[in-house]
Order: structure tokens, then C-alpha cells, then sequence
């Protein structure tokens, strides 16, 4: 690997599923000829994204890695998961993700919050709009860093409730409001709401992943790198069909949070054929390249219980996991950047 390599990132939602992006990450910032250009983000991701940008400000590609590990650390202090004593035990009779998600689901205080949830609102459940995250995210990052325009540029996706339009937060708009809202549960967290910089309107947004999981097509336009690797944190392909009624919400969700990506892909491979019959000319649309990490052995054990009910002991397994993904992307793929795609659409759609 002697060549410097320019590339962007694009990173998934899914609560604490993000470890394992924050294990793929940690493993390319170990490359210190991997430059990334741009970073569009969801959910988890935007909250990786917010820590690279941070620390790659701070520090370069040292930083970043060292940012995302003091974030991650912060998020599983006391005043968020289980205790020690917990987590001990948690290690012990779990140490599996799938035996670990099992117990999730089947526990009284998961159960009793998830029925909560069907049945009434977060503006009933929590009418003082208390953020669990809001405190961390304003505190630990430096919105002054992250909104630079030095290092990679960020692209933050949320859901605008009432037109239902995707959201691109960039440069200056990037804010601790802008990344609750990325990640905005709507049957958990109230709306985020947020000044409109055209009408000064106030609008409300909820997840990001509902219309970009995440948003590919700011990359097209933002930046100049062909490659753009894919960090996938729900499962495209499930090999059984679900059968109980946990199984077929936790479907329901993969299927839900993956529809925008699969759509903005399917739009990439048809640019490419027109592309590659010279129907248009090459100076008039991007030639997209694009690669995905992913590990679906460890995310089809897992559920969407476990995103919204981590354990440090679950953490640390995906992140492994995630660097394991990160380094087999580099052994097996540093020569096709920025030479072909190593995803095949085609295959992927038929």
C-alpha cells in the first residue's frame, strides 16, 4: 500500500449497532494513505461522523481514532448502561450477540417499555422532552471543529415529519440539535425541531433513516472522490423467513431503514450502465465506484432490541468485529479503489 487513496464514507444508522462502524472506522484511520473526503451519515453514523471530523481537526487520522474511542467510552459510562456488576454478568452468561439479543427481548423492563411505546406517545411518556444523549452530545463535541471547513465534510440525514423530504445538514448547520435529529426515534424521542435557514420556520425531523440510510447523492455533488465505501449496519439479506411477532418487527425494521439506500443504489448502477454504453458522455455524470463493509453473520444475531439496549461487552464484540471487516476491505481491495467498483448492483437487484 504506497499509493494514497481519496475516498468517501458513507455510514448506517442503527443505534448501538454503530460499534461495529466504530471498529471499521478505527481500521481504516490506521491507514495513513486513506484520505477521506467526504462523510454522509445517519443515526449512529452521524454520530461517528461528528467524531472523526472532531478529532481529524484535532489530530488527523490519530485523532479521529482517538475521538471515536472517547465518545464510545463516554457512551457506555454508568450514567447511560449497566453497571459493572452487570456487564460482568452480562459477559458471562452472554457472550454471545445472538444470546445476548435473546435475553433483550425476553426482559420485563424491554417488554413493559416496548408495549409503553405502542401505546402511548413520547410527547405523553415524556412530556418534558428529556434526551438522554442531548447532555453527552452537547458536551463532548466542539461544534466549532466538527462545522470547519478543513478535513472531511459532513453530510447529516433527517426526515422532515411533515413534508417526509430528506434533510441535508452541512458546513455551519451541523449541530448537536442536527445529530438528536438524525437519530430521532419517533416512538422514543419527540421531534427535533429547527429553524428552516430559507423561512426561519420551525420544522420537525425524526430519524434520518426513513429517507437516507444514508443520503448517497450529497457525495455526487459535494465532492470530487469517485469511491465511496458503504459501512452497513442492517442486514439486506435474511436467509429464514420471521415467524414471531419480534422477529417480524425487527424485519419490518431492517427492511424499513434499508429501502432509501437500495433505491440511491439502484439509481448508481443505472447511471453506470448508461455510463458504460456511452449513452451519455462521461464529462456529464459521475462515474460512482462503490464498495460495502460489512459483517451480516453478526448483525442477523442481533435484533433491534439490542440497538436500543447496549451492553459494553456487546460493544466491544462489534467493534472487533467491525476491524476485522475494515482490515479484510484493505487486504482484499486496496487496489480496486479508484479503479472499479467492488460491489456488484446488478447482482444485488436481480
Amino acid at each position: 500500500m504506497t499509493e494514497t487513496k481519496r475516498i468517501n464514507l458513507a455510514l448506517q444508522g442503527g443505534g448501538a449497532h454503530g460499534a461495529f462502524t466504530w471498529g471499521v472506522l478505527d481500521r481504516l484511520l490506521e491507514e495513513e494513505r486513506l484520505l477521506i473526503e467526504g462523510i454522509t451519515a445517519t443515526s449512529a453514523g452521524a454520530m461517528n461522523a461528528a467524531a472523526v471530523k472532531a478529532g481529524w481537526i484535532r489530530g488527523g487520522h490519530a485523532g479521529a481514532r482517538a475521538e471515536l474511542d472517547r465518545f464510545w467510552e463516554a457512551l457506555t459510562g454508568p450514567a447511560f448502561f449497566q453497571a459493572e456488576a452487570t456487564e460482568s454478568y452480562l459477559a458471562f452468561f452472554a457472550p454471545t450477540p445472538a444470546l445476548y439479543a435473546r435475553l433483550v427481548e425476553a426482559s420485563p423492563s424491554y417488554v413493559a417499555g416496548d408495549a409503553l411505546t405502542r401505546l402511548f406517545s413520547p410527547y405523553e411518556l415524556n412530556p418534558l422532552n428529556v434526551h438522554p444523549l442531548r447532555p453527552l452530545v452537547s458536551r463532548f463535541f466542539d461544534f466549532d471543529e466538527i462545522c470547519a471547513t478543513q478535513g472531511p465534510k459532513l453530510f447529516i440525514s433527517a426526515t422532515n415529519v411533515r413534508t417526509g423530504k430528506v434533510r441535508i445538514f452541512q458546513g455551519g448547520e451541523v449541530s448537536a440539535d442536527a445529530l438528536l435529529a438524525s437519530a430521532c426515534l419517533p416512538t422514543l424521542y419527540q421531534a427535533v425541531e429547527i429553524p428552516d435557514p430559507k423561512t426561519g420556520k420551525l420544522e420537525a425531523y425524526w430519524d434520518g433513516g426513513f429517507m437516507g440510510n444514508p443520503a448517497l447523492f450529497p457525495l455526487f455533488y459535494e465532492t470530487a472522490a469517485q469511491d465511496t465505501v458503504i459501512v452497513h449496519i442492517n442486514p439486506i439479506y435474511r436467509d429464514t423467513v420471521p415467524r414471531s411477532a419480534v422477529d417480524i418487527q425487527n424485519r419490518m425494521n431492517e427492511i424499513s431503514f434499508n429501502s432509501s439506500l437500495l433505491r440511491e443504489l439502484r439509481a448508481i448502477d443505472f447511471v453506470t450502465r448508461l455510463l458504460e454504453e456511452g449513452a451519455i458522455q462521461s464529462n456529464r455524470m459521475k462515474h460512482v465506484l462503490v464498495h460495502s463493509i460489512m459483517d451480516d453473520a453478526i448483525m442477523t444475531e442481533l435484533s433491534a432490541a439490542t440497538k436500543v439496549s447496549p451492553s459494553k461487552a456487546l460493544l466491544d464484540q462489534l467493534k472487533a468485529a467491525g476491524r476485522a471487516q475494515g482490515e479484510a476491505f484493505l487486504r482484499c481491495h486496496w487496489g480496486d479503489l479508484g479503479v472499479k467498483s467492488t460491489v456488484d448492483l446488478r447482482a444485488m437487484f436481480a
